[in-house]
């Protein structure tokens, strides 16, 4: 099968990119001295307000990309530039949402949303409204003084999200954020972020092993090989927004989902 815009980055795509990922490739040494590829040579430019989805199997260096991006391990070969920027460290304009929501059980809802404020030193009354717009855009305005333990799988996730946007970062790198939720959660929670992205205008990497989640909500979709993790393909998404779950059932998106997991067989990926 043919694999659209395989590895293709022109200039003209990089000049307008928000993060540019060029020649990229991570090596990992074991303990016994085994050298152990887990990405190769990858490209790949970011646009400003672009929602891209990366897709793939267990252990094709999904992860380990989203890392690189957020500044927390460094490329073996190649570089990662944010905003024109060479990402070597931690960098700011960067918000992280896990699988777990991670919050602080003994923190209250606003006061786990405001901990990246805490952290950076940044002016916490200016930031506070920021963190009750924030809520209120999630559809969590009244709980802002609940506990974690308090709130639904769901709900936590979407604390978790409103934590990785109140100190109005350009990227928010999203791992798995959906994935220990249930079925119809997990759905509703697409709906919900795809709502979120287009009223902020962020831009937004998720990884996922699922190939619906993936289609439903992204401008393009990176489909990755099993490690050491290359790109198989990238397909561009023209489905409209915004997306209700009436889409799973649209044609044209049943045909997309229908490529993309033509790459992969039932062992390496869910869909």
């Amino acid at each position: 099968m043919a694999a659209p815009n395989l590895r293709i980055v022109t200039a003209e795509a990089r000049a307008g990119a928000l993060i540019e990922i060029a020649s990229v490739a991570k090596t990992y040494h074991t303990r016994d001295g085994e050298v152990v590829q887990s990405l190769r040579s990858i490209d790949l430019a970011v646009g400003d307000g672009e929602f891209l989805v990366v897709v793939g199997p267990s252990g094709c260096g999904k992860t380990t990309l989203l890392k690189m991006i957020a500044g927390l391990l460094t490329p073996s070969e190649g570089e990662i530039r944010v905003a024109g920027r060479v990402v070597t460290k931690p960098h700011r304009d960067v918000g992280i949402v896990f699988q777990n929501a991670l919050l602080l059980p003994w923190r209250r809802v606003l006061d786990n949303v405001m901990m990246p404020v805490e952290v950076k030193g940044l002016p916490r009354d200016l930031y506070r409204k920021r963190a009750l717009d924030l809520l209120k855009l999630v559809g969590l305005q009244g709980f802002e003084q609940k506990y974690p333990w308090q709130l639904s799988g769901g709900m936590q996730q979407r604390v978790s999200l409103c934590r990785a946007l109140v100190h109005d970062p350009k990227i928010v790198l999203m791992d798995e954020p959906f994935g220990a939720l249930d079925a119809m959660t997990r759905e509703r929670m697409s709906v919900e972020l795809e709502r979120v992205q287009r009223e902020t205008g962020k831009t937004i990497l998720l990884i996922t092993h699922s190939i619906p989640e993936a289609a439903f909500l992204a401008d393009r979709v990176v489909v990755m090989t099993p490690r050491p993790g290359g790109i198989a393909a990238i397909y561009p998404v023209s489905l409209p927004r915004p997306r209700s779950l009436a889409l799973l059932a649209d044609p044209a998106f049943i045909e997309l989902t229908q490529k993309i997991r033509a790459h992969f067989s039932e062992s390496n990926i869910e869909g």
